[in-house]
């Protein structure tokens, strides 16, 4: 059976396919609207009686008009990814583990699958929020931190102040998180950068504390390759870790 992984964020939805039991390249997209129409596109590109393993942190709305589409197509309803108590060797550490979000337990899941039993990890997944959770080696999860990402961090700084915006309107749009920057739309954009790579840093010395070990860095998210420079060289970069948890989970792999 085919499978369609999809993960639908705050602002993206990202896909792969599972043809012949291999996970193909992720692919992705701005969400418009409940993403009726990426799903309708998609499941028309795919055999008949494909099956829909999905996480959603955008809202009911988006899980229904997935359901609407795979109905159309005459596929097995979609599935959806549920944080809970315990799921493929990971123990979910909030109180109340409906809390947790539902991609945050996702990457969890994923990083204990690609990293192996027995390796504990920081994970890190940079989107419109950045989120950064602590899983220790035997599969616990230790609790995690959610701060702005870095092009949220930029927008909401243009927003909310004029003098910046006004001096940021047509400067220099490059940006490396390297060197000091001489336009004031730099200075913004790598300063973001420049923030969540200090907090995924201060995070990850404090996990060698808390573990007495050395956590793999994982990161994934569409702001990953940005922050890549700005970290250790062991860090492990897998775009597609929330749809691996997502496969894992539900039993697709």
């Amino acid at each position: 059976m085919t499978l369609l992984l999809v993960d639908v964020g705050n602002s993206r939805i990202k896909w792969a396919r599972v043809v012949r039991g291999r996970r193909q390249r992720q692919h992705g997209e701005p969400l418009r609207g409940d993403g009726s129409a990426t799903f309708r596109r998609l499941l028309r590109t795919l055999p008949s009686g494909t099956q829909a393993l999905a996480v959603s942190v955008a809202g009911r709305g988006v899980e229904r008009a997935l359901a609407a589409a795979v109905r159309s197509a005459g596929a097995p309803a979609p599935r959806f990814l549920r944080s809970t108590d315990a799921a493929a060797g990971v123990v979910n550490g909030y109180d109340e583990a409906w809390r947790l979000g539902a991609d945050r337990w996702a990457a969890l899941i994923g990083a204990r699958q690609a990293l192996g039993p027995r390796r504990a990890a920081c994970v890190v997944d940079i989107g419109t929020a950045m989120t950064l959770d602590l899983l220790d080696a035997t599969g616990r999860h230790r609790g995690g931190y959610i701060v702005a990402g870095p092009t949220l961090a930029v927008s909401t700084l243009l927003r909310d102040t004029r003098g910046i915006l006004r001096r940021a309107r047509g400067g220099d749009t490059r940006h490396g998180a390297r060197g000091w920057p001489r336009s004031t739309l730099r200075a913004v954009k790598d300063g973001s950068l420049a923030a969540c790579a200090a907090m995924i840093l201060r995070c990850h010395a404090d996990a060698r504390r808390v573990l007495g070990g050395s956590p793999r860095l994982v990161l994934s998210g569409g702001g990953a390759p940005e922050l890549l420079e700005l970290l250790p060289a062991s860090t492990l970069h897998v775009p597609d870790l929330v749809l691996q948890g997502v496969q894992v989970a539900l039993g697709g792999v």
